[in-house]
């Protein structure tokens, strides 16, 4: 089975042609990233306009790149939330448009069960059930992935998600956008122990919270800028990396233990954080469970893990029609 998949929820517009949910045959993205490099993060408006611009064309690269034709295509994928509301409703109107087209079915996708089936991509043999360890700039939850589309909540982050609060952070340091990828560079080499960062602890103890830990890290940043004091930024950036795996590491495996997964999967932008990387395989290697890292070029935003999921979502019988909205959130 094709799936044609689009992906919009931020700032790469993406297309894809996906087989089966297993066989990426193209994965056409555009990114907007030297665009709102600019303003130190991104645009909505702006967002919106480009997808608006590359949308079409890249359609049209997507299938010649997968040598396939608008007629071999089985049926229309699309992400449908959560995301910048603007954003979104580009590539699901453009998709229920397609949809209407070419006289196939559309298929609305959840972009956080997206990224989690980045990994079937990536790792043919997987299957569920699998813990799931979902970080973005926009969301952070551990996720019980019992079936393919049956997936339950079992931690999230009350406020910030991890990947905000390393842009945040980066931003007051002057440092480039994403700050996500600029944070764990400057981190490498850093002394994780040099700032004393808070870490949460709340009532929920598979719950998270980053405002604290962001809050914390930009007063200690303007307090030194007001004093004239130098700080030691690669050990401030390997500061704030630990305190965001120390929220993030210790639940997980939390959340495994209670549940007696023996499988877990990272999904999302920040799991391709070099150190985040690092200590989930040594928990997961203590505590004998398997563990699953998507490739760097699967951890952000693309139309593959659309396509992916939208192929076990078509199976389950999820079917989206002309009134098909988007969603600035949504949950899982």
């Amino acid at each position: 089975m094709l799936i044609l998949a689009f992906e919009s929820s931020c700032d790469e517009t993406a297309v894809a042609v996906v087989r089966d949910g297993r066989t990426v045959l193209s994965d056409a993205i555009l990114s907007q990233v030297d665009v709102h490099a600019l303003y130190g993060g991104v645009v909505p408006e702006i967002a919106s306009r480009k997808h608006v611009e590359a949308i079409a064309a890249l359609s049209d690269r997507a299938l010649a790149e997968a040598g396939v034709t608008r007629e071999d295509i089985d049926a229309v994928a699309v992400t449908c939330g959560p995301g910048l509301i603007g954003a979104l409703l580009v590539a699901v109107n453009f998709a229920k448009s397609a949809a209407l087209a070419l006289g196939k079915p559309l298929i609305p996708v959840h972009h956080l069960r997206g990224h989690i089936a980045a990994n079937y991509l990536a790792f043919p043999a997987l299957e569920p059930p699998f813990l799931a360890l979902c970080i973005s700039g926009g969301n952070s939850m551990i996720v019980d992935v019992a079936g393919y589309t049956d997936m339950t909540i079992l931690g999230a982050t009350r406020d910030d998600a991890a990947g905000e609060c390393f842009d945040k952070i980066a931003r007051v340091l002057g440092m480039p956008y994403p700050g996500g990828k600029a944070m764990d560079d400057l981190s490498r080499g850093g002394d994780p122990n040099k700032y004393p960062l808070p870490r949460a602890k709340l009532e929920h103890e598979l719950d998270m919270s980053f405002s604290g830990l962001k809050t914390a890290a930009v007063n200690l940043v303007h307090n030194a800028q007001q004093k004239g004091e130098e700080l030691d930024l690669p050990g401030l950036a390997a500061s704030v990396t630990a305190a965001v795996s120390d929220e993030l590491v210790p639940r997980t495996m939390e959340a495994a233990r209670r549940t007696g997964r023996k499988i877990l999967v990272a999904a999302g932008g920040v799991a391709a954080n070099r150190t985040i990387r690092g200590d989930l395989e040594r928990a997961c290697g203590a505590s004998g469970i398997k563990l699953y890292l998507p490739p760097l070029s699967l951890c952000g935003d693309n139309g593959a893990m659309i396509g992916s999921q939208a192929y076990y979502e078509y199976l389950a019988g999820t079917r989206g029609d002309s009134s098909l909205n988007a969603f600035a959130n949504l949950e899982i």
